[in-house]
């Protein structure tokens, strides 16, 4: 019996270590440029579970992914915000979406954290009413005046620069994008922050871009394949509202893009707001100094 039992524990030791052998080729394989780095970063390449295909999230999100995207479900996203582009520990997102050119470890990668905000429906009938050159000379003021809280938080001033992408909002789809062109204190490079937003029955999907300034044409260029993706299932689609059942939000389309500094709250409570939830976009550009300089691709750190 007990010479039964070693020869059945031998057995499933030899499957499981073929079983990760063959996952590890397997990722080899998916990301090509895998062979760029060390053991330790194929290690960690191996552990990720890159999907393509139908992908079904909370809130009734359902993703298509084509073969020039790859998803990565909530635990294999938070190790690579966390470990690979070196992020302070939050509650992981829905997943992430990157580029299938490479993995999220090559220098110029950039990828897509989808959350969700469940903030109820948000109504669009002022979509074509805002003047998006006065909404954003807004936005700049109230970022000025946001500015002496934040130092005194100890986070660097911010500078709206501009409309890195003006507001765009296809009312067929539901979908909105824009993206702001940012500089954090005395930084002499310019951050990307590109926000893509699909309006649902209970609140709203968002694509947040963690990317650089010099990715705004690529990102532009996959901007309609992104957008097709995504949907909402029976029941969670915008169209499925019921008035004077589901909860409205407080925001219209300006208020989303303004990230709620139209609010009613006074412009620099919702700045302060839009710092402590939004939080990331202040490390930006630590990120990518950190995933630009931290890794030497042949052999240990740099």
């Amino acid at each position: 019996m007990k010479k039964l039992v070693a020869v059945w524990v031998a057995a499933l030791t030899i499957l499981a270590a073929a079983a990760a052998t063959a996952f590890a080729q397997k990722n080899a394989d998916f990301f090509s440029d895998y062979d760029a780095y060390n053991e330790e970063w194929k290690g960690f390449l191996d552990e990720l579970s890159p999907q393509r295909g139908e992908i079904k999230l909370d809130h009734g999100i359902v993703l298509n992914v084509p073969q020039s995207f790859y998803y990565l479900n909530p635990a294999d996203s938070r190790k690579v915000l966390e470990k690979a582009w070196e992020n302070p520990p939050s509650a992981p997102p829905l997943g992430m979406l990157f580029p299938s050119r490479s993995s999220p470890l090559e220098d110029t990668a950039w990828g897509i954290e989808i959350t969700f905000e469940d903030i109820g429906y948000v109504n669009d009938e002022d979509a074509n009413s805002y003047d998006y050159d006065e909404l954003l000379a807004t936005m700049q003021e109230d970022t000025r005046a946001a500015n002496a809280e934040r130092q005194q938080q100890g986070y660097p001033p911010v500078e709206l620069v501009g409309w890195a992408q003006p507001p765009e909002y296809d009312q067929r789809n539901r979908q909105l994008l824009w993206a702001k062109d940012l500089v954090f204190g005395n930084a002499d490079h310019h951050t990307l922050n590109y926000n893509v937003r699909v309006l649902g029955r209970k609140g709203v999907l968002q694509f947040n871009y963690i990317a650089a300034i010099a990715d705004l044409a690529e990102i532009n260029g996959s901007i309609d394949e992104v957008g097709s993706l995504v949907s909402y299932a029976e029941g969670h689609r915008y169209a499925d509202f019921v008035p004077g059942v589901d909860t409205v939000a407080a925001v219209g389309i300006g208020g989303l893009i303004a990230g709620k500094v139209l609010a009613k709250t006074g412009l620099l409570a919702a700045a302060l707001l839009l710092l402590k939830k939004f939080w990331f976009i202040l490390f930006l550009p630590f990120v990518w100094l950190g995933k630009l300089f931290r890794r030497n691709k042949g052999g240990g750190e740099a």
